[in-house]
């Protein structure tokens, strides 16, 4: 694949090849491109990938929360337990629902995941759920969470929008991120490990959350296009009121296309993130997060964090200028302005993990068919920026 045009070195790269293009090229002479057999074949390669008894296809990440979210009937009243150092789809998609998300800190620079004990602080009698999200595709506490969550009865959440292939390890055995909760929530966005364009999935072991997800992707409806088009019924009821959250037949060919490339492609990028990490850790300025274990990790993004917050503009400008791109993730949710209206002045004082880390942190490029060359450039300008400040 090419280069996108005016970076040496792009944040991410979209690998396509001669599978996808035969996959894509045979929905279209197939006649049939919306939701239909290749949809239900994700579906259940998905499925048998992770170990799971339902995987649901839907239209993207943020459907794929939202359908979990209701699916557990979170309704005005109720909290939710999430980061606010996220994408704003894990907030938005609570609050979809009217329940309010209530932040949690993350646990440290050394670890950017949602830390246990604060979310242990921050449970009331409103609490229903914690959504937990395996941020850069490092496996967050899942264990810890889950025992939480079973103490105070609530339903845990995962997103694992940034972590498809990673697992959680246990004293007792490992289990694939998605798998430890009611419900786990992927996301194949362009940028993503895996990538049909657009489009999600959701994933349970419980066959009435997978029913009712099921219903609420269309419409609410018991029959869908495809099972009238093979005369399994003449019409339908609508028993909910649903949405339009289907995936389409060109998607999911993309999809079982990229599904056999993602354990290959997660093992580059660990191995490029242990040679950023083998290349940048004599330089005192920059902190690396996450230098435990690499092995159960997805390594979608590999995040450093600077000194100061006074530091970024000028750095990421800097690698800009030798054309490496560079990107924040994320601004804290809690920062932006629709958010700001729904928490009380000094709210920012009740996460100082996330204060701390989210004014410091910059992503480096990351991705299956980086070079080594485009390694080095990345790095040799990380040094050069800092013998510049230092001069």
């Amino acid at each position: 694949m090419t280069t996108p045009v005016g970076w040496k070195v792009p944040l991410a790269q979209v690998f396509f090849g001669r599978e996808e293009m035969e996959a894509a090229a045979g929905v279209l002479k197939s006649g049939w491109i919306s939701q239909g057999p290749l949809v239900q074949r994700f579906e259940e390669e998905f499925a048998r990938f992770l170990g799971v008894k339902f995987a649901l296809a839907v239209a993207n990440g943020t459907a794929a929360l939202h359908l979990a979210c209701l699916a557990l009937d979170l309704g005005p009243g109720d909290e939710v337990l999430c980061p606010a150092f996220t994408f704003v789809a894990t907030a938005n998609a609570i609050r979809y629902t009217g329940a309010q998300p209530r932040f949690v800190d993350l646990t440290g620079p050394h670890d950017l995941n949602l830390s246990p004990e604060d979310a242990a602080r921050k449970i009331t009698d409103r609490t229903k759920a914690i959504m937990v999200v395996h941020y850069a595709g490092f496996p967050a506490a899942g264990e810890k969470l889950k025992e939480l969550a079973d103490r105070y009865g609530l339903a845990l959440l995962e997103d694992c929008a940034h972590a498809p292939g990673a697992f959680s390890r246990s004293p007792t055995a490992s289990r694939m991120v998605g798998t430890l909760g009611a419900a786990g929530c992927f996301s194949f966005f362009a940028n993503k490990n895996m990538t049909t364009g657009e489009g999600g999935m959701v994933v349970t072991n419980d066959p009435q959350l997978a029913q009712r997800i099921k219903v609420a992707r269309s419409h609410g409806m018991t029959t869908l296009t495809w099972d009238r088009h093979r005369g399994h019924s003449f019409t339908y009821d609508v028993v909910a009121p649903g949405y339009n959250y289907r995936l389409d037949e060109l998607r999911a060919a993309l999809g079982l296309a990229q599904l056999p490339r993602l354990k290959a492609h997660n093992a580059r990028r660990r191995e490029l993130t242990l040679l950023y990490r083998e290349k940048l850790r004599d330089l005192p300025q920059v902190q690396l997060p996450f230098l435990g274990e690499l092995e159960a990790s997805a390594c979608h993004l590999f995040p450093i964090l600077l000194p100061g917050e006074g530091e970024r503009s000028p750095f990421m400008e800097y690698l800009a200028g030798r054309g490496i791109q560079t990107s924040i993730h994320y601004p804290p949710v809690h920062h932006f302005s629709y958010y700001r209206g729904l928490y009380p002045p000094g709210f920012d004082h009740l996460l100082p993990q996330t204060e701390a880390v989210a004014a410091r942190e910059v992503t480096l490029p990351l991705f299956p068919t980086m070079t080594l060359e485009q390694l080095e450039e990345v790095v040799d300008a990380v040094y050069a920026f800092f013998r510049q400040e230092a001069a």
